[in-house]
């Protein structure tokens, strides 16, 4: 009899079961957006394994993972950050040629208001004919006030002199340099001690002699300083001097100077830019 019931129990089971999966809630079906698709089977029995990613789905191509639109690529962004750059650093130095431009006329100005190298001369070359500053009107000049027997430091300046003079006459398209060389010391420094020193440095460069009077007057002119010292028991002495280089225009006026600190690469730089930036003011 107790079996009988529980066959009976069974089958009512059996029975019911249908209706209570039909009545069950949407949800117990779709509880997980994720879909297990009829996996094959492999030839050992095993299935293959599937990775899932929730709630993520491609986008369009080359709009990234997300399918939202991005910006200018790495390249692009890269080549408008160098074009920045490039234009910050040309303002810069556009800003800065302006401000060295500026200093240079602004020195050029204040040594013309010093009236260095005012008014004319008359002196002797090395091959004894008169000169003047006419003579010179039209010529970039480099001019240097010394004396033959001066033990170092003459040497050297016109060293130096002639060494820029030489780098300009080597770049074409350049007007040639006039080297001068002036005494401080005429009771020494005639024509013929003259003509022996200036061939030791360079074949164009011109030695001006003259009188106590004419020297004195000249040297005056362009601010030389320059004193005789004691003789010795040989008759010898040094002429203290002061020491610079002086720049001429074409127009015959003075237009800058070099001490003893600058090299003959700086000199020669110097000329080129006031050649470049030279307006004659006499025509």
């Amino acid at each position: 009899m107790h079996l009988e019931c529980f066959r009976q129990l069974m089958r009512e089971h059996r029975s019911i079961r249908p209706l209570l999966l039909a009545q069950t809630p949407k949800a117990w079906h779709g509880h997980s957006q994720l879909q297990a698709p009829a996996l094959p089977r492999t030839p050992r029995g095993r299935a293959p394994q599937v990775g899932y990613r929730l709630g993520s789905r491609q986008g369009p191509a080359g709009t990234g993972g997300q399918g939202q639109p991005q910006g200018p690529g790495l390249l692009a962004r890269l080549l408008i950050t160098a074009l920045c750059g490039a234009g910050l650093v040309g303002a810069w130095l556009a800003m800065r040629a302006e401000k060295e431009r500026g200093r240079r006329q602004r020195r050029t100005e204040a040594l013309r208001q010093a009236s260095v190298g005012q008014g004319d001369f008359s002196l002797l070359d090395h091959q004894g004919h008169a000169r003047c500053k006419a003579d010179f009107r039209g010529q970039w000049v480099l001019l240097y006030f010394g004396f033959t027997h001066c033990p170092d430091v003459c040497p050297d300046e016109l060293d130096k002199l002639v060494q820029a003079v030489r780098q300009l006459e080597a770049e074409p398209g350049l007007p040639p340099v006039q080297p001068v060389f002036i005494t401080v010391d005429p009771e020494r420094d005639d024509v013929a001690a003259m003509a022996r020193y200036v061939q030791d440095f360079h074949p164009r460069l011109l030695g001006l002699t003259g009188s106590t009077e004419q020297v004195a007057q000249v040297s005056r002119s362009y601010r030389v300083y320059y004193s005789a010292g004691p003789k010795d028991e040989d008759q010898d002495y040094i002429v203290d001097h002061s020491v610079a280089i002086y720049l001429l225009s074409p127009d015959g006026l003075f237009t800058d100077y070099y001490g003893r600190a600058q090299s003959a690469q700086q000199i020669a730089a110097s000329v080129r830019r006031h050649m470049a930036a030279f307006r004659s003011i006499l025509h």
